[in-house]
């Protein structure tokens, strides 16, 4: 299993990095799924649920963000989020 190494950033601190097998987030232009070798992008954050899964149907984290950018290269997924604070 391909994993996709994820990191979420706040003005504060490093709030995670990890490798993981999926991430989905909250897109201003609706929720998108990122995979190892998903093709390079840049979307705006809206405030909602980012959902991290630590292998198909394993969900690791659920963390609540607000606003931000997130990032797509071919070393993984970088999220810029202006707070997260993870779901219980």
């Amino acid at each position: 299993m391909a994993t996709l190494h994820f990191e979420l950033v706040t003005p504060e601190k490093l709030v995670r990095s990890d490798e993981v097998y999926m991430v989905v987030v909250p897109g201003t232009e609706g929720d998108f799924g990122v995979l190892a070798g998903h093709a390079p992008l840049m979307a705006t954050v809206r405030d909602g649920e980012l959902v991290v899964y630590a292998s198909e149907n394993n969900v690791s984290a659920r963390i609540r963000v607000e606003g931000g950018f997130a990032e797509v290269t071919p070393e993984g997924l970088t999220v810029l989020a202006e707070r997260a604070e993870t779901l219980a």
